[in-house]
C-alpha cells in the first residue's frame, strides 16, 4: 500500500485502488505507485483490476506541474507517464479497469491500455480534452487512441476534444461494458476471474504480438 494506490491480492487477482483523496491526478507519485503495483502483480497475480476512487478514475497529468514553469519537471512527468502507459498496455496479465467516474486526458489514455474496461453509469466525463485546455496530444496519446478508439470517432476524440458520457464512451471504444456504480467492483472482479482462467503465457504473447506495432510507432516518435 502507498499513499496513492492500495494494493490487494485475493484469489490470484490483484486490485490496484487509485486514491489520492482528490482527483487522482496522474502525477509523479501516482505514476510511481501504479508502476510498482503492476510489477508486484506480475509476480503474484493472474489478472489485475485497476480502479479509481468514487466518482473519478483519473483526471490526467498534474496541471500544476505541466504549467508550473519547471520544464524539466514537466518533461520528467510526461516521460514517466508515457513509460507507465506502455507498461500497462503490454502488461503480461489481463488488466480490467473499473472506471469509477471521470477519466480525462492522461486518465483516458490509461483507460485505453486496459484489456476489459467497465464504466460506472452516471454523469461522468470520459475523453481526451487536451486541445480544449491548451495542450496538444503527444504521439503516444495519438497512437493509443488510434489503436483503441473506433476510426470514425478518432478525429473528434483527439482534434476536437469531444467528451463522452459512459454510454457514448462505450460506443466509441473507451469502454467495453457498463455497470451500475454499486455493482461495478463486483462486475470487475467477475470479469477478472474469467480472464484469469485463460492461459497466461498465451495471453502475454498474443497481447505483445497484437500491440507491438503500436509500441514501435510510439518509441520511434521519441516524444
Amino acid at each position: 500500500m502507498t499513499d496513492y494506490v492500495r494494493y490487494e491480492l485475493n484469489d490470484r487477482i490483484a486490485t490496484l485502488n487509485m486514491d489520492d483523496g482528490k482527483a487522482n491526478a496522474y502525477g509523479p507519485d501516482m505514476i510511481a505507485a501504479i508502476s510498482t503495483s503492476l510489477d508486484r502483480a506480475a509476480d503474484e497475480a493472474e489478472a489485475v483490476i485497476i480502479a479509481g476512487r468514487p466518482g473519478v478514475l483519473c483526471a490526467g497529468f498534474d496541471l500544476r506541474i505541466i504549467r508550473g514553469g519547471d520544464a524539466q519537471a514537466a518533461a520528467a512527468m510526461r516521460s514517466a507517464g508515457k513509460a507507465l502507459l506502455l507498461k500497462a498496455y503490454l502488461h503480461p496479465q489481463p488488466i480490467v479497469f473499473a472506471c469509477t467516474g471521470h477519466a480525462l486526458a492522461a486518465g483516458a489514455l490509461l483507460l485505453l491500455t486496459g484489456d476489459y474496461r467497465i464504466g460506472a453509469l452516471g454523469d461522468f466525463k470520459i475523453g481526451l480534452n487536451e486541445t480544449g485546455i491548451g495542450l496538444s496530444l503527444p504521439p503516444f496519446g495519438l497512437e493509443l487512441a488510434r489503436d483503441r478508439l473506433e476510426p470514425q470517432a478518432l478525429s473528434r476524440a483527439t482534434i476536437t476534444a469531444e467528451i463522452y458520457g459512459p454510454e457514448q464512451a462505450l460506443s466509441v471504444g473507451y469502454l467495453d461494458a457498463l455497470s451500475a456504480a454499486d455493482t461495478l467492483h463486483a462486475d470487475a472482479r467477475e470479469a477478472a476471474a474469467r480472464l484469469a482462467q485463460l492461459d497466461g503465457k498465451a495471453v502475454s504473447v498474443t497481447k505483445q504480438r497484437l500491440r507491438q506495432a503500436t509500441v514501435d510507432r510510439i518509441l520511434a516518435a521519441g516524444e
